[in-house]
């Protein structure tokens, strides 16, 4: 049993963690840095992220995700995170929460799939931020184990397209076998780490 079986919304806290430490080390000068993310500087995927935790937690608290597409960061990018971050902990920490099916726009999910989706696009924006302002890379294993093993389940070619073509995960870039755990974690996200 790993701990995602047992007690995923520790790790997910653990992710959550991991990214907005990254977002509060990013400095005002390196908003409009590009990214692994081509259609996005830095200040658009901190927006990004902090929107997608937000939806995160309107699904986790039995809602529907809608995007609201605006300015959710304004000018104190980390504590806008912090306020989406404590939102979804406060989703999952509702009783039945682990229970009961995610609704999503291609179809209800158990909590775990949705559960592994949050940790898995946090810990690839991870290391999108860390890349895109040169911090240290030095990110949670256990947590990049458990996104490549989610993307391999659940993430098939047939989901994948180009940011040109409206996707979201471009197709996978292929890297060694033996490369370092978060560049083969950013390759099969669709990211080229080298």
């Amino acid at each position: 049993m790993t701990d995602m079986d047992s007690n995923p919304i520790a790790l997910l806290e653990r992710a959550l963690d991991q990214a907005g430490d990254l977002i509060s080390r990013i400095r005002p000068e390196q908003a409009s840095l590009p990214t692994p993310c081509r259609s996005w500087d830095v200040r658009a995927l901190v927006n990004h992220v902090v929107d997608e935790v937000g939806q995160f937690a309107v699904v986790a608290s039995g809602g529907t995700r809608h995007h609201l597409g605006t300015d959710l960061i304004g000018d104190d990018w980390a504590a806008a995170y912090r306020v989406a971050a404590a939102g979804l902990l406060a989703a999952w920490q509702q009783p039945g929460a682990l229970s009961r099916p995610h609704r999503l726009p291609f179809g209800d999910m158990p909590a775990s799939w949705a559960a592994g989706q949050h940790i898995a696009e946090l810990v690839i924006h991870s290391w999108d931020i860390a890349r895109a302002t040169g911090q240290p890379a030095d990110l949670d294993p256990e947590l990049g184990e458990l996104a490549l093993r989610w993307g391999h389940e659940n993430l098939k070619p047939e989901h994948r397209a180009d940011e040109a073509a409206g996707g979201h995960v471009a197709p996978a870039v292929e890297i060694p076998a033996d490369a370092p755990l978060y560049d083969r974690v950013a390759a099969f996200g669709g990211r080229d780490p080298r």
